[in-house]
């Protein structure tokens, strides 16, 4: 009876031995899955946070586009042509902060401008307009046709040409008085070879004087110079505007269309720019 008894007893303790081993297996295996479980919805999580980031990224890079975008367009506003009256110039008509010359010729609307205020490189030297002379010749042949023998007596002038010019105008007369009528070197219309001086041959006692409008040949050149394309530059009256005296005989080529508008409309060039009211 005593051994059986003994025997019983180990019996029951190999049992539970075994029970608690089973009980300690399923329990770490309980606890795997678990930490599998949570490592896989923190990765979910990861996913979903990488995909918000996404989503919402692109969104101020868009925003800073269209600002960059603005601020282009501002800056190209700025560029705009400016009026003349935003530019403080003095007495005669020459801006008070001198720049110097720029680099290149300033065209507006396809229209070359050379004035007080925008003018030309010192290298700036296309000699005489062909299409300007052949303009001209139509004009001298059709004045002829009237008695009238029209002549260029000056165009292109070279930028040193102008320099020795306007030092002469500058010791006869001052420079104060020189600005009224003569342009500095680089400022000159003629630099162009746009420009055309007309007087009549025979006449030369009126070339560069205002005495000219009152002549046959200066009445006919005023009231039909636009019809070759060429306008009266300095008109009188028009002083605060183009910064030159009036001047009878200085003509410009612009093209017969722009020409026969700026007559009928009675302006001048920087006002047909509308650079000036």
């Amino acid at each position: 009876m005593a051994r059986r008894r003994v025997k019983s007893n180990f019996t029951k303790k190999l049992v539970l031995l075994i029970l608690a081993l089973l009980t300690i297996t399923l329990t770490f295996y309980a606890c795997s899955l678990k930490e599998d479980d949570q490592e896989e919805v923190q990765e979910d999580v990861e996913v979903v946070n990488e995909d918000e980031q996404q989503q919402e990224t692109p969104e101020p890079e868009v925003v800073e586009e269209e600002e960059e975008v603005v601020e282009t367009e501002e800056e190209e506003i700025e560029e705009e042509p400016y009026f003349l009256e935003t530019v403080e110039v003095d007495s005669n008509g020459y801006p008070l902060v001198d720049n110097g010359l720029p680099e290149e010729p300033t065209v507006i609307d396809g229209v070359l401008i050379a004035s007080k205020v925008f003018p030309l490189p010192k290298t700036y030297n296309p000699g005489e307009s062909k299409e300007a002379r052949a303009a001209f010749e139509r004009m001298a042949a059709d004045a002829k046709k009237e008695g009238i023998p029209l002549h260029a007596f000056s165009t292109f002038r070279s930028y040193d040409y102008q320099v020795g010019l306007y030092d002469r105008y500058v010791k006869r007369d001052g420079q104060a008085a020189a600005d009224t009528y003569s342009a500095r070197p680089g400022y000159s219309e003629h630099q162009t070879g746009l420009a055309f001086d007309i007087g009549a041959v025979g006449e030369e006692g009126h070339y560069a004087r205002n005495s000219f409008a009152t002549t046959k040949a200066g009445i006919w050149v005023r009231d039909n110079a636009h019809r070759y394309g060429f306008i009266m530059r300095y008109p009188e009256g028009k002083e605060h505007i183009t910064g030159y005296m009036y001047e009878s005989w200085h003509f410009r080529y612009v093209g017969e269309t722009i020409a026969s508008d700026i007559y009928k409309r009675g302006i001048t060039l920087e006002q047909y720019l509308g650079l000036i009211e």
